[in-house]
């Protein structure tokens, strides 16, 4: 089985998105922690070029420690704006994190189909990192459409998914709570639209959980398309992202669907937003080598 780390641990501990000093201690710490492999995340524009900046600098410390960098998770949500020139400003960013992934090594991207361009009163999602539990509200628009919005989306996953192609990677989207393509069946839907065999899914347990799916029919559905998943529990009432044990998640399940679909990426803790973190991320470690040898992964 193959264990890492999401940016999780760095961005509660650090902020979100972090500095380059602290990215390189959360580097160290995750390390520390037990874990070989995790990923790194560009937030943004000025983020991820900060990230592309310190490449080599990050690339040695990585080496030193022996961490392995498996995904690099490049954040741009103006991929689907409705404006073409942020759009086009926002894939020759993702061109940069092409260039990211492959210095580290990476086998995947990771991205987001994020919250839709609507007017919220109140919270918005992911303002922040998360939000758990939050009661989202929007004014209803009369311009607004969701086929064109939709099309917008699907070009640009398609744009992505050939990207990566054209460089030895696999693109992924990871369902989100709150976002336009946030369950397994609008993953579905996009894989169907986007005709690319470099472009998958991210199974998030918490995500996927806390939007009352049956995890296991989640990994039916999917199949072969699933390129990584998010370790992370709650209780199904709100997406919270505690330790593999500490929510209702049907772990057992879980794993055996994943096992009959023969998977072999990794598996990445996702834990966010707790106090006790490094007994958290450490538990969780304990957790899945004890799947690994439960379930013969």
């Amino acid at each position: 089985m193959k264990i890492g780390s999401t940016w999780g641990y760095v961005i509660t501990k650090y902020g979100y998105p972090p500095s380059v000093p602290d990215i390189i201690k959360g580097l160290r710490e995750t390390k520390a922690l037990g874990f070989d492999s995790m990923e790194i995340e560009g937030l943004g524009k000025d983020n991820l070029l900060a990230v592309y900046a310190v490449r080599k600098e990050l690339k040695a410390v990585c080496d030193q420690e022996g961490l392995y960098i498996n995904n690099f998770s490049p954040i741009l949500p103006n991929l689907a704006s409705m404006d073409s020139a942020l759009r086009a400003e926002a894939r020759d960013l993702y061109k940069r994190a092409i260039e990211i992934a492959s210095f580290f090594g990476c086998s995947t991207l990771l991205g987001d189909s994020f919250p839709p361009p609507l007017k919220f009163r109140g919270d918005v999602p992911y303002k922040k990192a998360m939000n758990y539990g939050g009661h989202f509200a929007v004014e209803v628009d009369p311009a607004f459409r969701w086929d064109r919005q939709w099309d917008v989306l699907v070009e640009s996953c398609s744009f992505c998914a050939e990207e990566a192609g054209k460089a030895g990677l696999l693109f992924c989207i990871e369902p989100r709570v709150g976002e336009m393509l946030s369950n397994t069946d609008s993953l579905l839907r996009m894989i169907d639209a986007v005709p690319h065999k470099s472009f998958g899914a991210v199974l998030d347990a918490a995500h996927l959980y806390a939007q009352k799916e049956i995890l296991p029919l989640s990994v039916e559905k999917l199949g072969k398309r699933i390129f990584s998943v998010h370790v992370a529990d709650n209780d199904g009432k709100t997406n919270e992202h505690l330790a593999p044990g500490r929510g209702t998640v049907d772990w057992d399940g879980l794993f055996q669907a994943l096992k009959k679909h023969g998977y072999s990426g990794y598996f990445a803790v996702d834990v966010l937003m707790v106090p006790d973190l490094e007994e958290q991320y450490r538990e969780s470690l304990v957790f899945l080598k004890e799947m690994e040898r439960k379930h013969s992964m």
